[in-house]
C-alpha cells in the first residue's frame, strides 16, 4: 500500500518507530508522526493562515477536511479574533 508522498507503510512504520526512539533518547513524551500533523494544523489555526493555504501545508486533499479537522487554538487568539469586528466597525472592544 502506497501513502502520502510516495511512502509505503514500511516506510512510515520504519519512520515511526525511529521518531519514537529519538523521543524516548530526548526523554520526551512519545507522539506519532499524525500528531505532528495536528499539531501544524492547530499552529497554522492560531498564525490565521487562510484555509487555503493551510490545507496545502497539511497535504489535505479536499478543503471540508481541512476545515472539519479539530485544532487546538489557545483562548487568547479566540478572544483576539471575537475583537476584531467591533475594531473593524469603529466600537469599543469590551473588557
Amino acid at each position: 500500500m502506497r501513502l502520502a508522498a510516495g511512502l509505503t507503510c514500511d516506510r512510515a512504520r520504519n519512520f515511526n518507530r525511529s521518531l519514537s526512539d529519538r523521543c524516548d533518547r530526548a526523554g520526551v513524551r512519545r507522539i506519532r508522526l499524525h500528531d505532528t500533523r495536528h499539531t501544524c494544523g492547530s499552529l497554522v489555526a492560531t498564525l490565521d493562515v487562510h484555509p487555503r493555504v493551510a490545507m496545502q501545508i497539511v497535504r489535505h486533499s479536499k478543503i471540508a477536511v481541512t476545515m472539519e479537522v479539530p485544532t487546538h487554538v489557545p483562548s487568547e487568539v479566540t478572544r483576539e479574533a471575537l475583537h476584531r469586528p467591533s475594531r473593524q466597525l469603529g466600537t469599543q472592544d469590551p473588557k
